[in-house]
């Protein structure tokens, strides 16, 4: 089939064709170079000039069936008589790119900061119709306003015309990226109707960092579950993407009995044992929320922030002083926010530095002033946060946590909407350069 396409030349004039092989992305990266390192022909190639995203991801295409890509499928530039008369099927284009074909109902949502580079955003985007999700609106990461992704109005319909039923829910609801900004769109959102649209379709929303607004705002007011998981700008942008990040999102996506296992708690302090608890161990049944600490603490008193009976409080957090992390959670002690929790589970706390009034004064004395405070059993080095190799996890779902014979323990969790494995390509996730 290749050796019958045309060539470039016959395809594109010489002004085109130099125009997209000299676009490079921000990372270095052209998306001709992209295609060509997911096993397109130069030819085939020439698809890039709209991006996978548009090509496959645009328009439906039956897996099951020979249907042929048409002349609307492609670029107008491309469409002469000679490359025309070679249809190329959509098993074709699967195997030289060694993607599948989208088929994962994908809408983004925009709710904090904007993108820096648009190149990075379509590099993400072409991955993510690579590994299988077909993002029906992948211009909202153009949008900016200020330092946001777009106007508070704008980036409140992202999900609130999916509440209106103008937009129709997707399987998975995917945050661009995080920063600041998500706590403006709360008031905007009918979050009770947006939660059992969701739960009656199955959708699932991933994200964190300032996200965590929106997750638990959605679980508060709206009882529905969402999955602490990567983004779109931040982490399938990059020029490398971490695949153990992209894996872990995959199997947390399409895995209805997902488990993850911790065995020792250096992600929040090498200074504390797994388990910080004053009885023995036991096993621990509850609904598991929370998220980002410095956003959790500013819903603090608000009706956007979850109570959970008998829960298990998850907290992460980048960059903060340790004072800072014990002043959030003070906030969240002294607003009455652990009682009725059953645990408390710590991400990675990176980047805290040293305290410059004491060096003693660290994370691990933080958090065992927290346990004195709440008498609560403390389990840390959970893999998630602003780290790399994150272990994505569902939010708002059941969570059973198992402590095992090596000190460390095992979140198990049930009750969470997932993904067909067999509609995932993860390898998709991380082509590059």
């Amino acid at each position: 089939m290749a050796s019958k396409i045309p060539s470039a030349q016959q395809l594109i004039n010489a002004k085109k064709e130099k125009e997209y092989a000299v676009t490079e992305t921000a990372d270095g990266l052209s998306r001709r170079q992209f295609l060509r390192q997911v096993g397109i022909n130069a030819s085939v190639g020439l698809l890039a000039t709209q991006g996978i995203t548009q090509v496959l991801a645009s328009n439906t295409i039956d897996a099951n069936n020979s249907t042929s890509l048409t002349k609307d499928d492609l670029p107008t530039a491309l469409l002469d008589e000679s490359f025309a008369s070679q249809p190329i099927s959509s098993q074709t284009v699967q195997t030289q790119m060694g993607c599948i074909i989208p088929s994962i109902e994908t809408r983004l949502f925009a709710s904090s900061n904007v993108g820096g580079s648009n190149e990075r955003n379509q590099l993400a985007l072409d991955r993510m119709a690579c590994a299988g999700f077909k993002v029906d609106n992948p211009a909202i990461t153009n949008r900016q306003y200020l330092r946001f992704a777009g106007t508070d109005s704008q980036r409140a319909s992202d999900l609130q015309n999916i509440a209106t039923g103008a937009i129709a829910a997707p399987k998975l609801l995917l945050g661009v990226r995080g920063g600041y900004g998500a706590m403006r769109l709360l008031p905007m959102i009918d979050w009770s109707t947006l939660g059992s649209i969701m739960k009656e379709r199955g959708s699932i929303l991933a994200g964190f960092s300032d996200v965590t607004a929106i997750q638990c705002a959605l679980l508060a007011k709206g009882s529905m579950s969402s999955l602490a998981a990567p983004m779109l700008y931040s982490e399938f942008g990059k020029t490398k993407p971490d695949q153990v990040s992209c894996r872990q999102f995959a199997e947390a996506l399409t895995n209805p009995n997902l488990a993850i296992t911790i065995r020792d708690a250096s992600l929040t302090s090498s200074s504390l044992p797994s388990i910080l608890a004053t009885t023995e161990s036991k096993t621990i049944t509850g609904t598991i929320w929370g998220g980002n600490l410095s956003v959790v603490s500013a819903l603090a008193g608000s009706e956007y922030l979850p109570r959970i009976a008998g829960g298990i409080v998850f907290l992460e957090d980048v960059g903060e002083q340790t004072y800072r992390i014990e002043r959030m959670l003070y906030d969240l002690y002294l607003a009455g926010v652990f009682k009725g929790q059953q645990a408390i589970v710590f991400g990675a706390l990176s980047g805290t530095g040293e305290d410059s009034y004491d060096k003693r004064y660290d994370v691990a004395t933080v958090i065992r002033q927290l346990h004195k405070l709440t008498g609560l059993p403390i389990y840390s080095g959970m893999s998630f946060g602003h780290i790399g190799q994150k272990h994505s996890f569902p939010l708002g779902a059941m969570c059973q946590i198992n402590p095992n014979a090596a000190d460390g323990y095992q979140l198990a969790f049930t009750d969470y909407p997932t993904i067909k494995a067999d509609a995932v390509h993860v390898e998709g996730l991380w082509q590059t350069a």
